[in-house]
């Protein structure tokens, strides 16, 4: 279902026309507003992504034209496996509350950085997710990749956005084989349907 955009807001602010490829974060970064801000007032559902040509209420913004940032290549979020989401966020799995989203691989199982880094954090057993590995982004953010059968990579290793960097398991290995991805500003998880394109 697409996410409803405000008809009328009672606030100052301008409508800004989805484009092709822009995620929630790079809008909220264009025009300085914070993206929890976006998410609530344009009340868009946790499990859905914008789409394109879709009209995002920018409160308290009255300049005719966004100041354009220039973005360093790796800058954006991607998706560290291709295939469908199982698992939303914010979703009760077995008991718990997902802190990310399940991704089933649909062909590859290959699983890559979504975005450069420096890995701080490898465990093979990490909170019953099995191997697990966190990459610090050096600006507050952090990405998790749990659940992997086969881990390429060391701590202290930097990685540039893209590399392959573990691989799932083969299907009938486990009963879950899917990827766990979660995005975290500093420690708090953040919702990473938001910040992907």
């Amino acid at each position: 279902t697409k996410p409803v955009t405000p008809q009328s807001v009672n606030l100052p602010g301008i409508y800004h026309n989805v484009e092709k490829g822009e995620t929630l974060w790079r809008i909220s970064k264009r025009y300085g507003v914070d993206l929890e801000e976006l998410v609530k007032v344009n009340r868009i559902a946790d499990s859905t992504a914008i789409e394109t040509g879709q009209r995002i209420f920018i409160p308290n913004y009255s300049k005719p034209k966004p100041q354009y940032v220039k973005y360093a290549e790796n800058d954006d979020f991607i998706w560290p496996a291709k295939g469908r989401v199982v698992g939303s966020f914010g979703q009760v799995i077995n008991n718990m509350i997902n802190k990310g989203i399940n991704i089933a691989p649909y062909g590859s199982r290959d699983i890559i950085a979504s975005r450069s880094g420096r890995v701080v954090f490898l465990s093979n057993n990490f909170a019953g997710l099995g191997k697990t590995i966190i990459l610090d982004h050096g600006d507050g953010f952090f990405t998790v990749y749990a659940l992997s059968s086969e881990v390429f990579v060391r701590p202290g290793d930097s990685i540039k956005q893209g590399t392959v960097i573990a691989k799932l398991g083969s299907p009938g290995e486990s009963k879950r084989n899917y990827l766990h991805f979660e995005i975290r500003k500093r420690h708090l998880s953040q919702n990473p349907v938001f910040y992907l394109p």
